[in-house]
């Protein structure tokens, strides 16, 4: 009987930024069939932990090149990246390098791209708040690529062999796919913690807190299978519940005005929402005069609500 070989059998690769995302991919790669040559970063203990747990060698940025092998894996941070490139640029590279940025294109590799390196990314959507060291960690993520055709094409096989799914992200779309990638993970966190902020200052006990994060997990596994998110909201405002709203927006609005004004642009993106489905009812028309009203109150952090159509 024929032994299966792993997907990636027999591919080379080198890692610049060893941090959790780098790692992370560096193990999958790893897992999956490839061979690590040589890793290198700004954290010492980082780059020799890797080395030693993938049987790689350390080195030096400046000094890296990846000549001859399949993969150049470049996982830095935004800030970083035109530096780095232009660096590796020093030395021949990879037939192919892939960053893992999601708001930088392929073309922040440019330098890469001239002496003959297909260039392209690889974001994975996907918090990782630790190293996650098994491919598993991976299956059903999707992965934002753009670049080289070739590059594109390497993406695309690292990511099928990771059971993801890869979706072409192009350059003038990251801003806005990373912006709305940032909402959807740091965003509802950031959300979590202010309600348990909330909570405390309301001297509720801890166990409050712990709830609150159950009730967001539970809201979201609401959305599993949608093909609108929107359609799982829940609530007082989508509810049109003015009486609620004015109760606990006047209790907040005296201790926490900002808040109050977070509380507020929430519930009228919420009413977009409904809007957009086409769920608004009566019971909603109090409720939007009210938001409007107190949406004046905090032009300087609201936007207006658009003009309807008649």
């Amino acid at each position: 009987m024929a032994l299966l070989l792993p997907p990636l059998g027999g591919l080379t690769y080198s890692l610049v930024g060893p941090g959790r995302v780098g790692t992370s991919l560096a193990c999958w790669l790893a897992e999956s069939g490839g061979s690590l040559i040589d890793v290198a970063g700004r954290s010492d203990k980082a780059v020799q932990d890797l080395a030693t747990r993938l049987d790689g060698e350390t080195v030096e940025v400046e000094n890296l090149s990846s000549e001859n092998e399949d993969l150049l894996l470049i996982a830095v941070t935004d800030s970083a990246l035109a530096d780095v490139a232009a660096t590796l640029a020093r030395h021949p590279q990879a037939k192919v390098a892939l960053h893992t940025s999601g708001h930088q294109s392929a073309a922040i590799l440019e330098p890469l791209g001239r002496q003959g390196t297909a260039t392209g990314t690889l974001h994975p959507l996907k918090a990782f708040p630790d190293i996650l060291p098994a491919a598993s960690a991976a299956a059903g993520s999707v992965f934002a690529v753009d670049g080289d055709a070739e590059a594109q094409q390497m993406a695309r096989r690292l990511v099928a062999a990771w059971s993801g799914e890869a979706v072409e992200i192009p350059a003038e779309s990251r801003p806005l796919y990373h912006l709305a990638a940032s909402l959807a993970a740091g965003g509802v966190v950031t959300l979590l913690a202010t309600a348990c902020d909330l909570a405390r200052g309301a001297g509720l006990p801890e166990a409050v807190g712990r709830g609150y994060l159950e009730l967001a997990r539970g809201a979201l596994d609401q959305t599993q299978g949608l093909g609108d998110p929107a359609a799982a909201i829940t609530g007082p405002v989508a509810r049109g519940d003015l009486e609620t709203l004015e109760t606990q927006l006047g209790r907040l609005q005296g201790a926490d005005p900002e808040r109050a004004a977070l509380v507020t642009a929430l519930a009228r993106e919420t009413l977009r929402h409904r809007r957009r489905r086409g769920e608004l009812d009566s019971t909603h028309e109090a409720l939007e005069s009210f938001l409007e009203e107190i949406g004046d109150r905090y032009k300087f952090l609201l936007p207006k609500r658009p003009t309807r159509r008649r």
